[in-house]
């Protein structure tokens, strides 16, 4: 890499982390505004070509694998076929439709070329509908449901790419064969993922140390992306078929997400750190880099009028965002969506998941991997009608999600408080527990001296006030007449005293009274207190 390039590289990543500082400021969303900044400047600043490698293989397996990681296995299990119904039938729904009127808008366009178009735009990227949803108090269910989609969506799309694609170079394929190289492709993906995910927790049960761990977590989702994609047969297509890597991600995110508590304190803090800096600076570049490839996908247009060029990009956006509508509403019923054994899905909630239909950056990385067997002008139209299609999406689903929300009413305020409500009955149950375990220490230890009882009555209290915070939440963090709760009280002294002790030993090492290894260790825990008080 040459030094020009190190630096437009470099230019663009701290524009993108600048961007999206800026959103989370004043609470905008930040997928939103980086398209839109890259938009903005893609004609005044030198082309950031998108490598579709750079896309699947660098990108893609972190931010999988983060969301898994953060995901719940058991409320994903609750939802199980609503996102079957979507990550597997809506996608190869969308498809079918859009790679069918693509057809007749284009008939030169081959109908295999115009499926693999279908397959690129079908899968969703629910990262910026998720990131409204939660701001907003989207219910539970309805976000786990997006999460669940975009987790297994793009194993399902990129192997519908895969069959089109080999279609349209390789000639026909039967149905038998694709659906083959579609069970292939996820049971050797879930196969692969299980089997690492064994030997991760086998190897983390040995470890005992956060930073290593840690380390680990960051090598796992290219190791399991690799390791799946390079299990392939032959024999099914024209083509190799491979192991989904995405699914292989998922599945060992999954598993060790949920029994991350067997891990140690130190791991579980420092893995909510390092992957919140891993995905917000992975995000803010790749949806920078959509807005930036404005520029390099309108100048492979040739040979249609402008007129022509904005109706086929209109026709597919409006097929696409229609598509997921009727498969919805036509669909979701029947697996009763949102509630598991109860209600039907009511209306507003399945509007709600119908407009959360915004693509990303994977569709633009399979567009832009389309071979050159295909000819350039085809490749051009199918570049430009799936970037139309992620910019168009992105906007004006997501510039009207917030208010759409807001306008269904659709809110998780009951939610909220059950969840408040059940956190201060386990807080109860678990006080018990150790004030129990306390006692027993205590008889087995015999009467104790005047520093011991000291510690004991520190212990009780600690655990009283822990259990009070939870209740206290339910009254909304304040006592009868507006007055400061206790717990709220003691947090509100405790982080003045621990302001004016920092400024303490940050003096004392000005004056260096105190070496600059000391402050950080003191430093570190004051800092874990105020988490604690945080919290």
């Amino acid at each position: 890499m040459n030094p020009t390039m190190g630096l437009q590289l470099l230019l663009m990543a701290g524009g993108a982390v600048g961007v999206a500082a800026v959103a989370r400021r004043r609470g905008w969303p930040a997928p939103l505004l980086l398209v839109a900044a890259g938009l903005l400047v893609s004609p005044l600043v030198p082309a950031v070509p998108l490598q579709p490698e750079l896309v699947l293989f660098v990108f893609l397996p972190p931010l999988l694998y983060s969301a898994a990681l953060d995901s719940s296995y058991l409320r994903l299990r609750d939802v199980k076929g609503a996102v079957a119904l979507l990550s597997i039938g809506l996608v190869l729904f969308t498809t079918a439709v859009v790679g069918l009127v693509v057809h007749l808008l284009l008939p030169q366009l081959p109908l295999a070329a115009a499926f693999a178009l279908g397959a690129i735009i079908a899968p969703p990227d629910a990262v910026a509908a998720v990131a409204v949803g939660r701001r907003l108090g989207l219910p539970r269910r309805s976000l786990t449901i997006l999460i669940g989609e975009s987790l297994f969506n793009d194993a399902t799309a990129l192997t519908a790419y895969r069959v089109a694609i080999g279609a349209a170079v390789g000639g026909s394929i039967d149905l038998f064969q694709g659906v083959a190289q579609f069970l292939f492709a996820a049971l050797g993906g879930v196969a692969i993922g299980l089997a690492l995910a064994f030997v991760f927790a086998w190897v983390f049960q040995h470890t005992r140390d956060s930073l290593v761990e840690n380390t680990l977590m960051l090598l796992i989702p290219f190791a399991a992306y690799l390791a799946a994609e390079s299990v392939h047969v032959s024999g099914l297509g024209p083509e190799p078929v491979h192991a989904s890597g995405v699914i292989s991600v998922v599945v060992v995110g999954l598993y060790l997400g949920n029994r991350m508590h067997q891990r140690g304190f130190g791991t579980r803090l420092v893995s909510d750190a390092v992957w919140k800096v891993t995905d917000f600076f992975l995000e803010s570049i790749v949806f920078a880099l959509i807005g930036l490839q404005l520029v390099t996908v309108v100048q492979g247009i040739t040979g249609y009028s402008p007129w022509q060029v904005a109706g086929y990009a209109l026709a597919v956006l409006a097929v696409t965002i229609v598509s997921r509508f009727v498969w919805v509403f036509a669909f979701t019923p029947l697996v009763k969506l949102v509630r598991r054994g109860g209600d039907a899905p009511s209306p507003q909630q399945r509007v709600i998941l119908s407009w959360a239909g915004m693509r990303g950056v994977v569709s633009l990385a399979a567009a832009f991997s389309i071979p050159p067997d295909i000819p350039a002008r085809d490749r051009a139209m199918l570049l430009f009608l799936t970037f139309t299609t992620v910019i168009g999406t992105l906007l004006i689903q997501g510039m009207t999600f917030p208010a759409l929300i807001r306008k269904l009413r659709v809110s998780s305020d009951q939610e909220r408080y059950e969840d408040t409500l059940a956190e201060a009955a386990a807080q109860q149950a678990a006080l018990e527990a150790g004030l129990a375990e306390l006692n027993r220490l205590v008889e087995h230890e015999g009467e104790p001296d005047e520093i011991k009882k000291q510690v004991i009555d520190q212990l009780r209290e600690k655990s009283w006030r822990r259990s009070l915070t939870a209740w206290e939440r339910l009254g909304g963090g304040t006592a009868q007449g507006g007055a400061e709760t206790p717990s709220s009280l003691y947090r509100r002294l405790r982080r003045d005293m621990l302001t004016a002790e920092r400024e303490v030993f940050v003096r004392l090492r000005d004056e260096r009274r105190l070496d600059d290894e000391v402050l950080r260790e003191v430093m570190a825990q004051l800092d874990f207190e105020e988490a604690i008080l945080e919290r």
